[in-house]
């Protein structure tokens, strides 16, 4: 069950609110104003990496699944299968690198 609360606001502390609001991608002013009560910060988070490493493992995922196949019909895998796969997890492993690097860079 939740309980209402209610507060008063003046046009410009209301309209602080909208902007932050704006800033951070929260459309739900409830959730806005519960989010900020109760844990003092909002975020807003760039993705875009996260995201791409997601698109990465899919298809990097996908060609080790094709790879394994073709390695257990013929019982042997061809050394640029190899090297594609070492190269995917290259690009994987730098693009982790990104987004810990710029996890380590928020500040509350």
């Amino acid at each position: 069950m939740t309980e209402r609360l209610e507060i008063r606001l003046t046009k410009e502390e209301a309209d602080r609110i909208a902007k932050r609001m704006e800033e951070t991608g929260i459309r739900n002013r409830s959730a806005y104003v519960r989010k900020m009560a109760l844990n003092g910060y909002s975020i807003q988070m760039d993705l875009s990496d996260v995201k791409e490493m997601v698109r990465l493992l899919r298809i990097y995922g996908n060609n080790l699944n094709q790879y394994a196949k073709v390695a257990n019909e013929r019982g042997a895998v061809w050394q640029a299968n190899i090297r594609e796969v070492q190269r995917g997890q290259k690009e994987i492993w730098l693009q982790l690198r990104r987004i810990l690097k710029r996890l380590g860079e928020i500040r509350s």
